[in-house]
């Protein structure tokens, strides 16, 4: 991307990550990344610890460890401009590289790649179409055995007019259930969701 390079590295879980792993993952970006901005002719390196799924919140935070480990090392070998305490992400530079690391989980990893913020409720609802067949009749009222699914099911909040041209609402609760690997709550007064 001009004088960036945009790399990423993916894992599929918040909790597949071990100390070892991100020691060795942080190394190897300060071991790589010179040799990797000088292959793509680029001033700029812009790596992703990629998620496929959950939050930070459901992380272990191994995968945070990888800033951690990067900002341990850097001391010796370069200057840190962005330390990731409180943060996601950290910045340092080496020599006249600049490079970003960031961890993005779940939603804000497919927010990232498509470039908007609709992305991961797309790729939801196409799955979900793809998948679920629409009813005219909302299934009556269940037992669940996962205490809190109920509440995570529920389309009471979901305002009548929403999406109607794209999901109905039988799908809705479908739409939930998947959206709730990727979320820890849904927010139904966000106006994305209204539209």
């Amino acid at each position: 991307d001009g004088q960036t390079l945009r790399l990423a590295s993916l894992k599929s879980g918040p909790r597949c990550l071990n100390d070892e792993m991100s020691k060795d993952i942080a190394q190897d970006i300060l071991a790589n990344c010179s040799a990797w901005a000088s292959l793509a002719n680029a001033n700029e390196i812009d790596f992703t610890y990629g998620v496929l799924y959950g939050t930070q919140r459901q992380s272990n935070k191994k995968d945070w460890h990888i800033l951690r480990n990067l900002a341990e090392r850097l001391p010796a070998l370069g200057t840190l401009t962005i330390a990731p305490a409180d943060l996601w992400h950290c910045e340092f530079e080496l020599g006249q590289l600049r490079v970003r690391v960031t961890v993005r989980i779940g939603v804000d990893l497919y927010d990232y790649i498509a470039g908007n913020h609709r992305a991961f409720v797309e790729i939801c609802a196409a799955l979900i179409r793809a998948c679920i067949v629409p009813s005219d009749v909302r299934a009556a009222d269940h037992q669940f055995t996962i205490v809190d699914l109920a509440s995570i099911v529920s389309i009471d909040s979901v305002p009548e007019d929403f999406n109607v041209g794209i999901l109905q609402r039988s799908q809705l609760e479908w739409l939930f259930f998947v959206a709730r690997h990727f979320c820890d709550e849904l927010f139904p007064d966000d106006p994305v969701v209204a539209d």
